[in-house]
């Protein structure tokens, strides 16, 4: 039976073409839509005004109230969205609206154009968990959520990662559980090494630890610094690469290397990045808020075992003893050191993990795999 080539429009307010954009997850998803399931027409990044308002509307809110007006979740903002997407779709034919975390965006929008909505966390979720969303005005509270229940109302299909987030849709926003289903993200890779190639590789001599993150705090740096030194205490030797951000000053050690920014944009900054996963032994994030980390599909693509905390939806991608370990929240430098220090002292255990990892990679953790299912639901619904 040969497959219809769909028109699909992707919509989002920002630049899917970007691979920093949301850590490049628009521009393989877009991707592996195109490989799979149709023909992709761009319809964003666009730019409002009231983005301008909203900023202004936060600053007059912690300055007088000492509390947060969350304006990308804003009815404001969603009606200047409805009325650009709706200009937007307007005398064109399309199949399919996919709309990638994009409730703002389409939670106002009129059209009989099916939508495939995706996130990988809904507001109820965010809200008092990420620093950002902590400590909202109650009618910044109310318009976020009231927008997330609207994307989810509209939405044809709703597609998420983890369990963690479907439930909540379930729960707080009475989704109707028919049209939702989980699909992991893929890794946002263009080079991946072979299964052989990295089943080959042996661990190093030194233990490397890689961390990467923008936010040093939310991220777990501090604990990640302290694992590190506790290895050394714990006879292993070890080095920390510290990417994607800055620690503060006093997190400095001889043995740390500090790699601020990487462009995935950027061809060579890209193979630098690989670089770094392909020579370490060990993901380490200690996060303290976490949605469906991309970073950890990209882990265990280059067959490394994931060290982290179990977290939001961490442990939706992250299985115990398989492809890595979830600590509780309270775990510690010390805590995670020893689990660390168990596995790289092992040698056997170590190799069995890498490979564990690798093939987890290989059956759950590709935009292939995503975008297989991805064309059957699709499929069914147009």
């Amino acid at each position: 039976m040969s497959y219809k080539r769909r028109k699909i429009a992707l919509l989002t307010s920002r630049d899917p073409r970007d691979r920093r954009t949301w850590s490049g997850t628009y521009y393989y998803m877009a991707k592996a839509i195109e490989k799979h399931c149709g023909d992709i027409y761009y319809l964003g990044p666009i730019e409002s005004n009231f983005k301008i308002i909203g900023r202004a509307c936060n600053k007059i809110s912690q300055l007088f109230f000492k509390r947060k007006y969350n304006y990308t979740h804003s009815l404001m903002l969603a009606k200047s969205y409805a009325r650009t997407f709706n200009n937007k779709i307007r005398n064109h034919y399309y199949d399919l609206i996919f709309a990638p975390a994009a409730a703002t965006e389409i939670a106002l929008l009129q059209t009989k154009i099916p939508i495939v909505y995706s996130s990988d966390i809904t507001f109820a979720l965010m809200n008092n968990y990420y620093p950002e969303f902590t400590g909202l005005l109650n009618i910044s509270a109310r318009e976020g959520n009231i927008i997330e229940e609207l994307a989810i109302k509209k939405a044809a299909l709703i597609f998420y990662p983890t369990k963690w987030v479907a439930r909540s849709a379930i729960k707080h926003y009475h989704a109707d559980k028919t049209k939702i289903f989980i699909i992991p993200f893929g890794a946002n890779l263009d080079e991946i090494p072979s299964k052989e190639e990295i089943f080959k590789k042996k661990k190093s001599g030194r233990c490397r630890l890689f961390f990467l993150g923008v936010d040093w705090k939310r991220k777990g740096g501090e604990i990640a610094f302290e694992t590190f030194l506790k290895l050394e205490d714990l006879g292993i030797q070890s080095e920390l690469i510290v990417c994607g951000c800055t620690p503060p000053k006093e997190f400095r050690h001889h043995s740390m290397t500090v790699i601020p920014f990487l462009n995935k944009n950027d061809e060579r900054q890209r193979k630098k990045l690989n670089t770094l996963f392909y020579f370490s032994d060990f993901f380490l994030l200690p996060t303290s808020s976490e949605c469906s980390p991309i970073v950890f599909c990209e882990a265990n693509a280059f067959g490394l075992p994931v060290i982290t905390t179990d977290t939001g939806g961490v442990t939706g991608i992250i299985k115990k003893g398989e492809n890595g370990f979830a600590l509780p929240i309270s775990a510690r430098g010390t805590d995670y050191a020893k689990i660390i220090c168990h596995i790289y002292k092992d040698d056997r255990y170590y190799a069995k993990l890498v490979r564990a990892s690798r093939q987890v990679f290989e059956d759950k953790l590709t935009w292939d795999t995503w975008g297989v299912t991805v064309k059957k639901l699709v499929t069914e619904i147009l």
